[in-house]
């Protein structure tokens, strides 16, 4: 039997994600595309266990240690796409942030995403891991929207989605909805889930027969848009960002 110890650290896919270079699932594509390097030869596994980065680099650049995980709201307009880039031309909440970011932010990765027509908070963290932890179903993480929807719709018929529904085969979870108020025949609805299924809170509406013609998320986790302003972007603090780190650790994490 050998005595060789087992090597220590964290894999480096971990490793990379925590300094804020992609998610970790994005990590292992980079390095499965030949692009990351350990002391100039290029990696083909994220399975090597490191415990800093010392002599990584990515596409032939080296990588700096891991900051602290930050965290900021961002108040995202409605007409804005979440990514990097859009293959149409479309606006980026990058566009936006350029302005909104206080001097000296980290580079920054969106936690889940936000409709081109979907308005509201969106958080940013430089932590991939974070990003993960906070973007998986199993975290349990509630997300709270405002609906404000064209139609006929009862309490009655909201109440039934805390059992969860199936809308052309996809199966979304328990949601939590409750009618607030009417104008005309606008119904301002209120609606909390965990999940954060792609265009959920619209295809869910639209089941019911509604048509939403403005959604804004309102929280995310502890995390409330508040009065944060249309377009403005704060760091969270440090303390609240630890906390709520610690509360992710009673979840699975994957």
């Amino acid at each position: 039997m050998s005595d060789r110890l087992p090597p220590e650290g964290d894999r480096i896919a971990k490793l990379l994600a925590r300094a804020g270079i992609a998610s970790r699932r994005e990590v292992e594509r980079m390095i499965a595309d030949g692009r990351v390097a350990l002391d100039g030869k290029v990696l083909d596994t994220p399975a090597v266990k490191m415990g800093n980065l010392k002599g990584v680099t990515v596409d032939g650049k080296p990588v700096a240690q891991a900051e602290a995980a930050r965290l900021f709201a961002f108040h995202k307009p409605s007409g804005l796409i979440t990514a990097e880039r859009d293959p149409r031309g479309r606006p980026t909440i990058y566009t936006a942030l350029r302005n909104a970011l206080p001097r000296g932010a980290p580079r920054l990765m969106p936690v889940g995403r936000l409709d081109f027509n979907t308005e509201g908070l969106l958080l940013l963290t430089n932590d991939g891991e974070l990003k993960r932890a906070m973007e998986l179903p199993s975290s349990g993480i509630p997300r709270t929207y405002r609906a404000r929807a064209f139609g006929e719709i009862a309490q009655l018929h909201l109440d039934e989605l805390i059992e969860g529904v199936t809308i052309e085969g996809v199966r979304y979870g328990s949601i939590e909805a409750d009618l607030e108020r009417s104008t005309g025949r606008n119904r301002w609805i209120t609606l909390t889930l965990t999940e954060g299924k792609n265009r959920e809170v619209r295809r869910v509406l639209e089941h019911l027969g509604l048509k939403v013609n403005r959604l804004m998320r309102i929280a995310y986790g502890p995390f409330e848009l508040a009065d944060l302003q249309r377009g403005q972007a704060i760091e969270i603090r440090q303390l609240e960002v630890e906390r709520f780190r610690k509360s992710l650790g009673r979840n699975p994490r994957g």
